[in-house]
Order: structure tokens, then sequence, then C-alpha cells
């Protein structure tokens, strides 16, 4: 089985909140990037981009659909261009199905800390922890994918050392924010898998 398969493993069901888009062209394969929007039990959406080859996308009918389920993996991608986010974080989908249901936001990952876990409190006094997971795919690479905890469990992984090995299982949350480029506000949106329990 693909090493990849085993430490990366992510499992999104909702509703398409655009049209796929083009996105490259890989060893002569078209792929194409769209927004899933899956829905907490709070109500908030969250919005993730998933990469699909030009071929699942046809398979599945996607565009025809109300809600769709997609299996793969969370990816990263440093993006050096200089235009929009450093650090491109989307799904990478193996299988698109059409498919009806609550929704589902659920990711897998097995990896080493990369960088030292920064541990922080929120203005009402929470503990968050930040922390940065390595997780090997085929072919000697590796995504780094930025995650976060709360309580009792951030100040846990608060003493993990660089280098130390992780599981865990969680979601994946987008997070709007206001960035000040040359004086001037810019929303952008971050990516960072939210650990449960």
């Amino acid at each position: 089985m693909d090493e990849s398969a085993l430490n990366n493993r992510a499992e999104l069901r909702g509703v398409l909140a655009a049209a796929p888009a083009y996105s490259h062209t890989s060893r002569g394969e078209r792929f194409y990037v769209f927004p899933l929007e899956t829905r907490r039990l709070s109500g908030t959406a969250d919005t993730i981009n998933v990469i699909a080859r030009e071929s699942l996308l046809n398979s599945a009918e996607v565009l025809e659909a109300g809600r769709i389920r997609v299996a793969g993996e969370l990816r990263s991608f440093n993006n050096r261009s200089g235009v929009g986010a450093k650090l491109v974080i989307s799904v990478f989908a193996r299988s698109i199905t059409l498919e009806d249901g609550e929704d589902i936001n659920r990711v897998e990952l097995s990896g080493t800390l990369c960088k030292t876990p920064v541990l922080r409190v929120t203005p009402l006094g929470r503990d968050i922890c930040d922390i940065m997971l390595a997780v090997n795919r085929r072919c000697g690479r590796s995504d780094y994918l930025p995650c976060i905890c709360w309580g009792r469990r951030a100040r846990e992984y608060s003493r993990l050392a660089t280098g130390d090995r992780l599981s865990l299982v969680g979601r994946i949350q987008s997070r709007r924010y206001i960035k000040l480029i040359d004086g001037e506000g810019v929303e952008k949106t971050a990516y960072e898998v939210s650990i449960q329990g």
C-alpha cells in the first residue's frame, strides 16, 4: 500500500461552492481545482480547495451534483510566485462520488514535528498550540501541514520536540483574517488542521 495512504487520509462531504477551474498540467494530465463547502456542528462553513484530475471530474459529473464526497490526501504547496498565499493547502482527490448525507470534514495524519510547537493564550484565556507536521509522501516528498489544538491537549503538545512522531485526527479549518499590505487591509484565508479530542 502507498505510504501516503497510511500517513495522510482526508474525507470531505459537502456542497460544491464554485465550478472547477483549470489549475495545471502535470505529466500530460490536466488538473482542476474547486472549493467544497462543509459545515461544522456550529453552522460555520469551512471552504476547502480540492484538486482533481480531469478524468476523475468527468467520471463523477461533479458539475451536476448537489452534494459530493471526496476522499484523498491533505497536501501543501510552497507558492513562490509572490501572488496569493505562501503555503497553499488543499485536498488532492483520489475519489469523488455523488453522495447525500451530513457534511463530513475528517483528516487522519501521521508525521513528524518539523518546528518547535508554539503555545499561546487567546484573549479569553484559552490555551492554543500551533504545530507544523511533516507528513511523508511518495518519491521522497513531504507535505508540511499547520495544525492547532486547544486546552489540555495544547499544553500536552507544547512539550513535544522537533523530530517527535505524532498521529492525529482532526478537521480542515478555513479562517479569514485581515493582513496589512502597504498600510491597506487585505482579506486572506488561512488553512489549518484543528486537532480533535
